[in-house]
């Protein structure tokens, strides 16, 4: 028999670490006058955490899937229906080419630098030849994460690795309300994704040291 190997997680916090990083969120002075009520929604917090409620809308999976009984997340049948539909225009003859140019750069005119970032600006060189073949394109602009409120990217966390029937399209890991993982820009991006025929990634290369520099060391 497979071996399960266990210890790694740390285990769920205890009630006063979560309180102290559930309120770690409201430490600007302007949210003062407001914490009772702060203190009835991390009280509110604690319970979906505590209970695991990881997708409290849900309803039954219905005809289609393995278990037509399973509490299926509304949010997750959401994502996975507008998926579909991209799908279906994407294989549509009569739908015209599109590409996804991608600005994998972490960097914009606003965040600390305060410049737009030279990955940017080659996406954007990428963007204007492909319209200039007369291809549709839409830029997905990876750098908001770091200068737009609430933008994130939750990471995969490799369930295939252990089993490929853990691994579900679009992932099913995300939302998790229990954990506080929602607002997965992901979701909207996997839309994006299947609805490109064509996709071009420019990325930048940081850290890096040029061979006069290494002489000069």
């Amino acid at each position: 028999m497979t071996e399960v190997r266990k210890g790694q997680a740390g285990g769920m916090l205890g009630r006063d670490e979560f309180g102290r990083r559930f309120r770690n969120h409201f430490g600007d002075p302007a949210f003062d006058a407001e914490r009772e009520s702060i203190a009835r929604l991390e009280a509110i917090a604690w319970h979906g955490y505590h209970e695991e409620r990881k997708s409290p809308r849900a309803h039954p999976a219905g005809p289609g899937y393995a278990d037509p009984g399973y509490a299926l997340s509304d949010e997750w049948r959401a994502t996975k229906e507008r998926l579909e539909r991209a799908q279906a225009v994407w294989a549509d003859p009569a739908t015209p080419s599109r590409v996804l140019v991608v600005c994998g750069s972490p960097r914009n005119d606003g965040t600390c630098p305060g410049e737009m970032s030279k990955a940017f600006r080659l996406a954007q060189l990428a963007r204007e030849a492909v319209q200039a073949a007369g291809i549709e394109t839409d830029l997905l602009d990876l750098s908001l994460m770091q200068s737009e409120y609430g933008r994130r990217i939750y990471p995969c966390k490799g369930c295939v690795s252990t089993a490929m029937p853990l691994c579900h399209w679009p992932c099913s890991c995300y939302p998790n309300h229990g954990l506080g993982q929602v607002n997965d820009w992901m979701a909207e991006i996997y839309e994006r994704w299947v609805a490109a025929h064509g996709i071009v990634i420019a990325t930048p290369t940081h850290w890096y040291q040029s061979p006069s520099a290494e002489a000069d060391d």
